[in-house]
């Protein structure tokens, strides 16, 4: 199963290092994002854990909860906990899923269903594909799919970009330009008639083409 923008994303009871999860539960009425991760004491994934523990209250402030995923054992999340401490300067506070037998990687579509085995055997290349950022919604629809390649780390701060863009424009009938950023002129979107928008906008807007609308963004 490959899962897409509008899919539910799929509910799962996972142990972490906070203790047993129930997904959709632990979610609760929050933004989300889960990032996975091939194995654990694996170098670029062990900056971009450290990396969003520093970021953490970034998320906080946009009521976003983030878990991580890797393809071991709690206790080597934890293990693996220590030294991104001692090399990043700052530990995980947010759960890490041990995905041991696979079972959420292959319901995210990140491994095949012949998978199986004992994941100690298997190498961080073997489960390359683990390597996906999923934002999912208070509704637990999956509103972003990012997947990078092992030698490249994520940008977790286009994905808090993204998270911006996708809390505004579901809270008002706009869409984002290229390389957005929070307080930034918006487009309206294209569902609203000229007629709607000048209810929602009578100020006007700036209009280049009958297609791309320029208003501030709301507040």
């Amino acid at each position: 199963m490959t899962l897409t923008i509008g899919d539910t994303a799929p509910d799962f009871e996972a142990e972490t290092t906070e203790g047993k999860i129930n997904f959709h539960d632990w979610i609760g009425d929050s933004w989300a994002v889960l990032f996975s991760h091939p194995k654990d004491f694996t170098p670029v994934c062990t900056t971009e854990l450290g990396y969003m523990a520093k970021i953490q209250p970034d998320f906080d402030r946009r009521n976003v909860k983030i878990i991580g995923l890797s393809v071991d054992t709690t206790a080597d999340h934890e293990g693996w906990s220590r030294d991104i401490e001692e090399t990043q300067g700052q530990a995980p506070k947010y759960p890490i899923i041990a995905d041991a037998d696979f079972a959420i990687s292959k319901m995210y579509g990140m491994l095949g269903a012949d998978v199986s085995g004992d994941p100690a055997d298997r190498t961080a290349a073997d489960n390359q594909t683990v390597r996906n950022v999923f934002v999912i919604g208070p509704d637990k629809k999956v509103k972003l799919v990012l997947i990078y390649p092992m030698t490249t780390g994520r940008n977790f701060d286009e994905v808090l970009r993204v998270i911006d863009s996708l809390q505004l424009t579901a809270k008002h009938r706009v869409s984002t330009p290229v390389n957005w950023k929070q307080g930034e002129d918006v487009i309206i979107a294209g569902s609203v008639s000229n007629d709607e928008a000048t209810e929602i906008w009578p100020d006007g807007w700036t209009e280049p083409k009958p297609y791309i609308r320029i208003v501030p963004q709301p507040q």
